[in-house]
């Protein structure tokens, strides 16, 4: 066997598998019941009938658990990002910019209380930005490619990158849970209106 060769990752121990699976059964069951946010991982143990401990050797906070129920949706996602992208190639950066929003005020429309307990951060970390979790960091770097390629070549590289990575910064604000939910339920828009009126406010189509 050459040395160079990566070896296979190890199967998951049976009893562990079984614990992820009893804990991921019991978050869905009280998310359904109570909503994400308003449940603890203290009941999420208790409901899985495991020790506390037990839960937090798997998972750190919610929002790894949240990740872990999404995670195969997320794939998803990506993949149908990527084909967006890969069909739009020729078009402008606004317009790809439009499509990856619109999938994902879909993805969010479908998992929007999971995607609220991804965005949950544990108390010690209140003040780490969200795009640095796995699903928006991942978003993140899409997003700053194409306002990149929207501002053109104008300034130098590095106020370019600056501002591209402050409009992504600010999308994803506009699109966490608690800015999405006050446009859906307070202001009474549809998806398809919020798509359009964060179309005018980062990636306006130009004449």
């Amino acid at each position: 066997m050459d040395d160079k060769e990566e070896a296979a990752p190890r199967p998951e121990r049976r009893d562990a598998a079984e614990n992820r699976q009893r804990i991921l059964g019991a978050a869905l069951r009280l998310f359904d019941r109570h909503g994400a946010g308003q449940v603890s991982m203290n009941q999420i143990a208790t409901e899985a009938q495991i020790g506390p401990g037990t839960l937090y050797r798997r998972y750190r906070n919610k929002s790894e658990l949240c990740l872990d129920l999404m995670k195969d949706n997320i794939v998803l996602l990506f993949d149908d990002i990527e084909a967006y992208l890969e069909t739009h190639r020729d078009g402008s950066p606004s317009l790809r910019l439009r499509g990856i929003v619109s999938l994902f005020v879909g993805f969010r429309e479908k998992k929007n209380q999971l995607l609220a307990g991804v965005e949950e951060s544990p108390p010690a970390n209140r003040t780490r930005p969200r795009a640095l979790s796995p699903l928006y960091g991942q978003l993140h770097e899409i997003l700053v490619a194409q306002f990149e390629e929207m501002s053109g070549s104008a300034q130098d590289n590095a106020a370019v990158q600056a501002n591209a990575v402050f409009k992504a910064d600010m999308l994803l604000v506009a699109l966490s849970s608690e800015s999405y939910a006050a446009q859906r339920d307070v202001r009474g828009l549809s998806p398809e209106e919020i798509v359009e009126q964060l179309g005018l406010t980062f990636f306006p189509e130009r004449d």
